[in-house]
């Protein structure tokens, strides 16, 4: 009874925090091992499958809300479709220590500089059309490998890495909710050759995680930008701290 209590908690805060600032996915590996006492595998592999209907009601409430960009969207959540099953894939055949590491070492960095510890100008975005593709594109592909791998949201990185190319954060918000479905959805195609799903554990979990979801996007429309862009940041910190320890 504690147990599932702990993981509809876990659920419930988890969505708050992947509705609200994107980043939040990460917690719920770890939880899945430590309360269900699955290997870091089905963990990864649940965790990612749950982030394809949190990531679809996040995405239908920023459309609704009129704060999803789908032009900003396609060309992130095209890379991310071509590389969350490589990502599932490989991290289903190698040691994921190390890619853990350095995750972990480029969320610290994003992180710190989203949160404004490391000044406060942008990264400057090409004035060509093509050349912006490219690059949402080049985010999508590195954050959709990086969930299929690590069984996380992609947001964590795509959030960040957006506010740093100089885009709102609610603007990277409402791209990552439909990123994550899109990452989630290719890295589980995946897993379904690699990995076991307990597909009533993982309903189970979403309903609450859904939940969670819609309340974070309700708050981050009446929250103020740049304290969300710092709780972003610090979130990040936490994310990077977690995978380090993670991969001990």
């Amino acid at each position: 009874m504690l147990t599932h209590t702990g993981l509809v908690l876990i659920s419930i805060a988890i969505g708050i925090l992947i509705g609200a600032v994107g980043v939040g996915g990460f917690f719920l590996p770890p939880a899945l091992m430590l309360l269900m006492h699955m290997d870091i595998h089905q963990g990864m592999a649940l965790s990612l499958f749950t982030f394809i209907f949190t990531g679809a009601a996040g995405t239908l409430s920023f459309h609704r809300k009129g704060s999803l960009d789908w032009t900003l969207a396609r060309p992130v959540c095209l890379g991310a479709a071509s590389t969350g099953f490589a990502g599932a894939w490989i991290g289903h055949h190698l040691d994921t220590a190390s890619l853990s590491t350095v995750l972990a070492a480029v969320i610290l960095v994003v992180g710190t500089y989203t949160s404004g510890l490391c000044g406060q100008a942008a990264l400057a975005m090409p004035a060509g059309a093509r050349q912006r593709w490219l690059i949402l594109a080049a985010i999508g592909a590195v954050t959709g490998f990086c969930s299929g791998l690590a069984g996380i949201g992609g947001q964590v990185l795509s959030v960040p890495l957006m506010v740093l190319c100089g885009y709102p954060v609610l603007t990277a918000i409402g791209v990552g909710q439909a990123l994550q479905t899109v990452g989630a959805l290719s890295g589980s195609l995946a897993n379904l050759h690699y990995a076991s799903i307990d597909y009533g554990l993982a309903a189970f979990i979403d309903v609450f995680e859904i939940a969670g979801v819609l309340v974070g996007a309700f708050l981050i429309h009446r929250l103020d930008g740049i304290l969300v862009k710092r709780l972003v940041g610090g979130l990040c910190m936490v994310a990077g701290c977690g995978f380090i320890l993670r991969s001990l």
